[in-house]
């Protein structure tokens, strides 16, 4: 594990008083949170995207408003639901953050999870989907993102300006953005693609599986099968890998008091998802050593080089930033974690 940052569903309330905040709140929170997390050398801030839902959406502005606050942290998402989004548009507003940021933007994207609106993405406009699921469009929408990202041609220019047979790119255009993105992928046959593709692996934090074998096995597997076909295709890129854990060190009466009632067998977790029964990752509660020798037992964090910790961002940005500090003084050092303390996030080797 080479970097660590925090994953916030970004989860909101009827905003009726502290106990309760509303969106602005959330959000300002947020920017707070992603600026103490980068006095702590922690390398990147991302965030959830869902729809029609009282949590974390429309991530640019919030990006935005963190890296103009910060200095090196990453930012990011985990992941946009490509469903709802005008790839062009996404592709212009990805690369401006990026050269605002000075490249520090990692965008995780993927087809997306089920949302609370019924085929929610037709009420943005997109329709034409066959699937139950929106895959297609999400396939083919992710397709043209990629190529805006790479630079290519995709609009015929004017003739009356340009002459014939001329092309435009979607601008601005950020050189080094497409080496920062991410698929969301839950299942090995998606993972497999992705490497195909020479793009980054953001494992889910749920696998479209159940063999009775952990999740850590499970995602470890998947992340195996993704590196094969990466090299298998010919990519000569380092790329990068991240997973998804919920952890919570033990180390004052505080947290004991918070987190203490959880039980430290605490398992993974079966359900089905979209039809396909599936398996949900376990929280790590403990003291540091035992946390520490249990995630180096964890073959899919032991795989991965970088690390999201999910986090409760309901409970304020005073007792997240103490969950950040505890796991980074206590436990990531141990995991061969290399604080961000210089320059941005991506300014080290990594794999």
């Amino acid at each position: 594990m080479r970097s660590f940052g925090f994953l916030s569903f970004g989860h909101y309330g009827g905003g009726t008083g502290d106990d309760d905040p509303g969106a602005g709140e959330i959000l300002r929170q947020a920017v707070d949170l992603a600026v103490g997390a980068d006095g702590l050398g922690v390398n990147g801030a991302y965030f959830r995207v869902h729809h029609f839902a009282r949590q974390a959406a429309a991530p640019m502005p919030l990006l935005a408003a963190i890296a103009a606050r910060t200095n090196r942290i990453e930012v990011g998402t985990g992941v946009i639901d490509m469903r709802y989004e005008n790839p062009l548009h996404l592709a212009e507003e990805a690369a401006a953050l990026d050269l605002l940021s000075e490249g520090r933007v990692a965008l995780g994207v993927s087809r997306g999870s089920p949302e609370p609106a019924l085929r929610g993405w037709e009420a943005f406009g997109y329709t034409g989907s066959t699937d139950p699921r929106g895959a297609d469009i999400a396939a083919e929408k992710f397709d043209r993102f990629l190529a805006a990202v790479r630079g290519e041609r995709l609009a015929p220019a004017d003739p009356a300006q340009f002459g014939p047979g001329v092309k435009l790119r979607v601008e601005p255009h950020s050189e080094g953005l497409i080496d920062r993105i991410w698929w969301g992928a839950g299942s090995r046959a998606s993972a497999e693609n992705v490497g195909a593709q020479g793009l980054n692996l953001m494992s889910s934090t749920l696998l479209t599986e159940a063999t009775g074998e952990s999740f850590g096995e499970l995602q470890a597997a998947q992340i195996r099968q993704y590196k094969d076909a990466y090299r298998a295709a010919g990519h000569t890129r380092t790329p990068r890998v991240s997973v998804s854990r919920s952890i919570f060190p033990i180390v004052d009466d505080r947290d004991r008091q918070v987190f203490g009632f959880r039980a430290r067998t605490d398992g993974d977790q079966i359900g089905v998802i979209d039809g396909y029964r599936s398996t949900f990752g376990r929280t790590y509660i403990g003291e540091p050593d035992v946390l520490v020798e249990e995630l180096q037992a964890d073959a899919a964090v032991q795989e991965a080089d970088s690390l999201m910790l999910t986090i409760p961002n309901q409970l304020g940005v005073d007792f997240n930033l103490h969950v950040l500090e505890n796991f980074a003084r206590h436990v990531a050092p141990a995991l061969g974690w290399i604080p961000n303390t210089e320059g941005p996030a991506t300014g080290y080797p990594l794999g």
